[in-house]
């Protein structure tokens, strides 16, 4: 048995040759060049030397099974590895046996004895050199899984950390839009709610980022009106409008069109549509945007008095990294991959999308065409608006040490009926637990001195609260996070910024098992 231990065992050479002194002489030999050797006298214990670690096989012919069981031994290495092997065959003619090692085995060299110590030495050597460099393919790939677990972890800690200024200004949005805020103030809080409904998107995206470059993307699809998401877009691309002086004109019909969609991702293939005319159209352009039914579908163009295609180019734009000239300044600005997303994300709404132009400086125009929903679609929309406030709410607690994200959710709690109790750490919820009887906790998880999970376990120790919902108000929200806080007593997890749906939902499960006093 070899003395040898870690990288060693992966550097040594397994001999197989049970029969006559083949096996004794060749270590001796090999030895002489520095060569770690290990005999094995038979096929099991090959396998089990095998197992430990080797860089290569030295097995004789007449050792070589004819039942495909080294065969089956090679093929438990793990996929990175092609381990060399090397066959001692007899002299003369090629026998049935070394043709069929040949042929099924892989990476094989085959030596006639007697065989010069010279070529025996030259081919051990080169099949541990082989061997060498499958190892540094090896670490490679260790090296990359190691760098794609700190990159998760990072896209994790980043989540976390954006979310946490996401969550005041939210429940700020959410807190002026059921107080019923006049104009222009609602026109103020449904633009800030849409952009920091845009903001989570981007932050989820960042979890989803090894999806999105398998071309996975997960599209959140409701029924909405085609003139809302044109409008989101068109208040993206604006600053750059104004910046290049250019005249926009949008035609929308008179009548809503209702499409199934992802509000977010398809005003992003307008919005790469706006941006995309404003950057290859000269200062003072026009850009116009039209909307119209065409039978059971919405079109929508976008056309400009830009640089226009050439009609070589039009079956092109749509590709990867496609560009106008590379000679034109304005072809430096982007990365080229507007149109290619534009495309594929129309096409997850299965819709289509073509270019056209009348040639090189003759402008050109992107047309979209998008189903249009059924009238169950149509109607959900009109019956969408939920009431303002939720009666027969208990007592609700919340726990966060960041007095922004307590204060401005306990603030949405109360206006939607809710007699709210905030406290700012571990403890001093403890402390109020006994006097407020909360029927509901709301728990920040990563306060400091005593966290989350700590002051979850606390309240379920006490007698008085053992039937508190108790959820789980953080900024991690991976699949883990959720299993984690589950298992330490929360009933639900809500990731910042809880958005006010989520909210309703919860609320309302508390009033529905409230009991209601008996009418006098």
């Amino acid at each position: 048995m070899s003395a040898l231990q870690g990288d060693g065992l992966e550097r040594r050479l397994l001999i197989l040759a049970p029969v006559g002194k083949d096996a004794s002489l060749v270590e001796a030999m090999l030895r002489k060049e520095s060569v770690a050797c290990t005999g094995c006298a038979d096929l099991e214990s090959l396998a089990r030397e095998l197992e430990r670690g080797a860089a290569a096989i030295l097995v004789t012919e007449e050792a070589l099974p004819r039942d495909g069981r080294l065969l089956d031994i090679i093929g438990r290495q793990p996929r990175w590895s092609d381990l060399p092997v090397m066959v001692l065959t007899r002299a003369g003619a090629d026998s049935a046996v070394a043709t069929r090692a040949l042929q099924t085995l892989g990476n094989v060299t085959l030596l006639e004895r007697p065989v010069r110590t010279t070529a025996l030495t030259s081919a051990v050597h080169s099949a541990l050199r082989a061997r060498e460099r499958q190892y540094q393919t090896r670490a490679h790939l260790q090296e990359l899984e190691e760098a794609d677990l700190r990159k998760d972890e990072f896209l994790a800690t980043l989540a976390h950390e954006l979310r946490n200024p996401l969550a005041p200004i939210r429940n700020a949005v959410s807190l002026l839009q059921i107080s019923g805020a006049a104009q222009p103030s609602g026109q103020v809080w449904e633009m800030m709610d849409r952009q920091v409904e845009h903001m989570v998107r981007l932050v989820d995206d960042l979890m989803e980022v090894s999806r999105i470059t398998r071309g996975k993307i997960e599209l959140r699809k409701h029924a909405l009106d085609l003139a809302d998401v044109i409008a989101a877009a068109v208040e993206a691309s604006r600053p750059l409008v104004a910046a290049a002086r250019h005249k926009l004109k949008v035609t929308l019909p008179p009548e809503p069109l209702i499409v199934e969609a992802d509000a977010v991702r398809l005003a992003q293939v307008f919005s790469n549509l706006l941006n995309n005319a404003i950057r290859y159209t000269d200062a003072g352009g026009q850009i116009e945007i039209a909307v119209w039914r065409d039978g059971g579908a919405a079109m929508i163009s976008v056309s400009d008095t830009g640089i226009g295609i050439a009609a070589e180019a039009l079956p092109h734009v749509f590709d990867m990294f496609v560009q106008a000239d590379a000679r034109d300044s304005r072809a430096q600005t982007g990365l080229g991959i507007g149109l290619t997303l534009a495309r594929s994300l129309v096409a997850l709404h299965d819709g289509s999308i073509t270019a056209l132009s009348a040639g090189e400086g003759r402008g050109s125009e992107f047309v979209v065409r998008l189903p249009l929903a059924g009238e169950q679609a149509v109607r959900a929309i009109a019956s969408a608006a939920a009431p303002r406030k939720i009666p027969g709410l208990p007592r609700v607690m919340v726990v966060d040490d960041n007095r922004d994200a307590a204060d401005s959710l306990a603030g949405l709690l109360q206006v939607l009926g809710a007699e709210v109790r905030v406290t700012h750490d571990g403890q001093a919820a403890l402390d109020a637990l006994s006097a407020f009887h909360p029927a509901a906790v709301f728990l920040d998880l990563g306060m400091p001195g005593m966290d989350g999970y700590e002051t979850a376990k606390r309240i379920r120790e006490r007698a008085e609260a053992r039937g508190t919902l108790i959820i789980a108000l953080t900024g991690w929200g991976q699949e883990r996070d959720r299993l984690q806080t589950a298992a330490a007593g929360f009933d639900q997890h809500l990731v910042k910024p809880a958005d006010l749906s989520a909210l309703r939902a919860v609320l309302a499960s508390l009033a529905k098992e409230r009991p209601q006093p008996a009418a006098g």
